[in-house]
């Protein structure tokens, strides 16, 4: 049955993150003694759903091995390509190979350190449910405006039904490879791996998660990041 299918992570982590302004990949970058990778690493397969993961690294990456990550879970690698879509699809195949068909792929962004377990649990019934699979997001607070080509404002848009994309994005696997191929086949810019699902014509759900699934872009956000993840373990604590 759908509902016994195992849940892996795959994490791809093969980008630079130039906005970071940083020396080494954005996801090395350490806060309260581990880096971003690890504490992503740490949330999720503290998860009692999740059996593994999968990290997708670039080919010249030398930090990984560095870390000497352990788990009582088994992790793998893969190696990334070009570009995201490129990359989620090399940790897909990697966890074909390793688990088969029937398996269901998380693909969470190595720079989120801090989703809620709460969301995950949620995130994950919704994908066991519907065969499109589901992400997690929020829906839009602000109000939205189009810029001309003189940075003045063109209009303002609506914010009703408007939701911003977060990860998880949970997707039974061969769905989601199924789309993932015909974007990379087609040449089709993507920005998530919900976009390439919608291109087949499905409906992935949608699953309110908490705004503090934040994700580490730029240096304030890691002061930020690190902020959370302190408020968080204390609420921990107290509970």
């Amino acid at each position: 049955m759908a509902s016994k299918l195992p849940v892996w992570a795959v994490l791809p982590a093969a980008g630079m993150g130039l906005r970071m302004q940083a020396d080494i990949p954005k996801q090395y970058l350490c806060f309260q003694g581990k880096t971003i990778i690890e504490h992503c690493l740490d949330r999720l397969l503290a998860h009692g759903e999740i059996a593994g993961a999968v990290i997708v690294l670039q080919d010249e990456d030398e930090h990984w091995q560095q870390l000497g990550y352990q788990s009582g879970k088994p992790v793998f690698t893969a190696a990334g390509g070009a570009q995201r879509q490129d990359s989620v699809y090399s940790g897909l195949t990697t966890l074909q190979y390793r688990c088969g068909d029937n398996v269901i792929a998380l693909v969470h962004d190595a720079v989120r350190p801090l989703v809620d377990h709460r969301d995950l649990d949620a995130v994950i019934a919704a994908a066991r449910q519907n065969p499109a699979g589901a992400i997690l997001a929020t829906p839009v607070a602000d109000t939205l405006k189009l810029q001309n080509e003189r940075m003045e404002i063109a209009t303002t848009h609506p914010r009703e039904g408007l939701w911003r994309a977060l990860t998880p994005q949970v997707f039974h696997l061969q769905p989601l490879l199924n789309a993932l191929k015909q974007v990379i086949d087609g040449e089709q810019p993507i920005t998530d791996d919900a976009q390439a699902v919608e291109l087949l014509g499905y409906t992935p759900a949608l699953v309110a998660g908490s705004a503090q699934n934040l994700k580490i872009t730029s240096p304030g956000d890691l002061s930020l990041a690190e902020k959370i993840w302190l408020d968080q373990r204390d609420q921990q604590n107290d509970e």
